[in-house]
Parts: structure tokens; C-alpha cells; sequence
């Protein structure tokens, strides 16, 4: 019988639980599940009192370096307390380990887990709430640069096109409309905003409300240097999406900004780049998913890319009257 090679696998939840009680010191009687396989695996290891999050990265998808990157940026949040979910050391004081899966090495950290609840419907307390967290994360890292991607119109819109091309004919409608979408983009848009360390994907799929209203901001996997606009235009886009009552989104929405502009003055400059902003991390998400096609193969297909995607981006753009460039 042929023996084929592994590109994906998942890990045994009850071997990884004994790794970890070894690994980090922990008593007998904690137990270790499988919380949800995506772009990288999450386990819940927890006993009768205490929980953590145990993240399995995929394979080739972060390198050692980028996980540190993203460590020490979680533990300046969490010395500056504005970090709820932090990693954690071992009991050699080390932060990743490194298990050997069939495809290969995989790196695995241990992170505090974090306190409260999912809130798709978020009220306008928790919006305004969310506004402050984020605009204290972007002082902190103002002007800061960490060793990991750097989110510019190459990245953002132009890449995500080049790994699309793989899946898809480049003659679908659809695909003719996600490459015109750099047309929506004037050369100077995003100069002359303020700069920093952006997390690119605040939504209320990556953050925690307790009952006592603390947020918590975790899943740092696509930080990297950007305009903090670029976080701020995400989270507007996503809310977009959540609300179908747009006089609800609109009420929502300034309750968020505000609460920024409590802590972080927005220019003006920036105030307009929102919408772009929204738009050309859309637009990296669908280019995300192409790369990881192993991990998004069940939804990324042409109906999908119409139904679903392209929809999205034409219904926000429509709404806040996106134009395209003459030249």
C-alpha cells in the first residue's frame, strides 16, 4: 500500500493534552478538547477551575520569528494592561513549543483564556467600549514596527488577485471585479495616516464581553505594521455586515468612532480613508483564503465568490459611494 504525504492534519486532543501538562506543569485532572480547526487549530485545556487556549499554528503558515513577533506585541499589551488573553511560559520559561505532525513542524502556544462572551449584536455601550480599547492599543504601538508583514496596496489588493488566479478563471465576472477594485484606490490614499502596529481582525469573532463589559481583543495571527485606519474601517465593515438595519449600523457606528475619538483623534485624512480601509482588508481576507485553501476548500468556490464576496464589497462600496478613478 502507498504511503502518501500529509499537507493538514489535526492533533490527537488527548496526546496534546498530556504534552501540555508536561510541558507547562499543569495537575492531572486537566483535560484537553478540540475547540475548532481554521486557519490555525484551538484546543480548550481547562480542570473544574481554571481554563486556557491551547493554539496548534498550521505548518508553514507563521515561522518561529513571526510567533515571537507576535508574542512580545501581546506582552507589552498585557504590561500596559490592555491585553486580557496573553501567552504563557513553560516551565523552562519558554513561550512556543514545537511538536513534529505528519506534514511537519507545528508550533504551539498556551494563552490565558479570555473572560466573557462572543456578542455577534453588539449594544451601543460595547461598541463605544470597543472604540476605546482599540484607539489605546493604537497609542501604544504608535509608530512602532514589529518583524511581520507590512499591509500596503500590495498586500492588501494586489496579492490577494495573484492567489485567486489559481482557483479561479481570471474571465468570471468576479474576478474582473476583484481586480478592478485597485481603481477604487487614488496613489496617495493611505499617505499621510498615522502609522503603527494594526491587529486586522477586530470583530466580534476575536474578542470577549464579559457581563461586567471588559473587552477583551485576542487572535493576533495577522498583526503587522499598517495605518491604524486599516483596523478601524475593518471592524466599520464588519458591523456593515451584522446589521441589516443600516440606521441601527449607523447609530452603532458613531458610537464606536466616538469612543475611539475619546482616546485617538482620527484626522481627517483618516476619517475618509474608513471606507477604503474597510474595503481593502475585505479584499486581503478573500486572498487569505485562497492561500489557505486547505483550510477554506468547503466555501471558497465561484458561488461563494459572487453570492457571498463580491456582494459584500459591491454593497459597501454602493453605500458609501466608493468612486473609481477617471484616469
Amino acid at each position: 500500500m502507498t504511503e502518501f504525504p500529509v499537507i493538514a492534519s489535526t492533533i490527537s486532543a488527548k496526546e496534546l493534552g498530556e504534552f501540555a501538562k508536561e510541558k507547562y506543569g499543569l495537575h492531572k485532572n486537566f483535560d484537553c478538547k478540540l475547540f475548532r480547526t481554521g486557519m490555525n487549530h484551538t484546543y480548550f485545556l481547562s480542570d473544574n477551575e481554571t481554563k486556557y487556549v491551547l493554539r496548534v499554528y498550521s505548518h508553514n503558515w507563521r515561522s518561529k520569528s513571526e510567533i515571537n513577533e507576535e508574542i512580545e506585541l501581546l506582552n507589552l499589551l498585557s504590561e500596559n494592561n490592555l491585553g486580557g488573553s496573553f501567552p504563557i511560559k513553560d516551565i523552562n520559561g519558554e513561550f512556543i513549543q514545537e511538536i513534529k505532525a505528519p506534514e511537519g513542524i507545528r508550533s504551539v502556544v498556551l494563552f490565558s483564556f479570555a473572560k466573557g462572551n462572543k456578542v455577534r449584536f453588539l449594544d451601543t455601550e460595547t461598541c463605544s467600549l470597543i472604540g476605546e480599547l482599540m484607539a489605546k492599543i493604537h497609542n501604544l504601538t504608535a509608530n512602532k514596527t514589529i518583524d511581520r508583514i507590512s499591509y500596503d496596496k500590495k498586500s492588501l489588493l494586489k496579492l490577494p488577485y495573484t492567489y485567486l488566479k489559481e482557483f479561479f478563471s481570471e474571465e468570471l465576472p468576479e474576478m474582473e471585479f476583484i481586480k478592478g477594485i485597485d481603481g477604487f484606490f487614488e496613489k496617495t490614499d493611505f499617505e499621510n495616516c498615522k502609522k503603527g502596529v494594526v491587529h486586522l481582525d477586530i470583530w466580534y469573532d476575536n474578542m470577549a464581553v464579559s457581563d461586567e463589559k471588559e473587552i477583551t481583543i485576542y487572535d493576533f495571527d495577522f498583526c503587522g505594521n499598517g495605518k491604524p485606519v486599516l483596523d478601524v474601517g475593518y471592524f466599520c465593515n464588519q458591523l456593515f455586515h451584522i446589521e441589516t438595519d443600516k440606521k441601527e449600523y449607523e447609530i452603532k457606528k458613531k458610537y464606536f468612532l466616538d469612543g475611539y475619538q475619546s482616546m485617538r483623534q482620527l484626522s481627517e485624512k483618516e476619517l475618509k480613508m474608513i471606507p477604503k480601509a474597510g474595503l481593502a482588508v475585505f479584499v486581503f481576507y478573500l486572498g487569505v483564503q485562497a492561500q489557505r485553501f486547505d483550510w477554506s476548500n468547503i466555501f471558497l468556490s465561484e458561488n461563494y465568490l459572487k453570492m457571498f464576496y463580491v456582494a459584500r464589497l459591491k454593497s459597501w462600496i454602493e453605500y458609501n459611494n466608493i468612486e473609481k478613478r477617471t484616469d
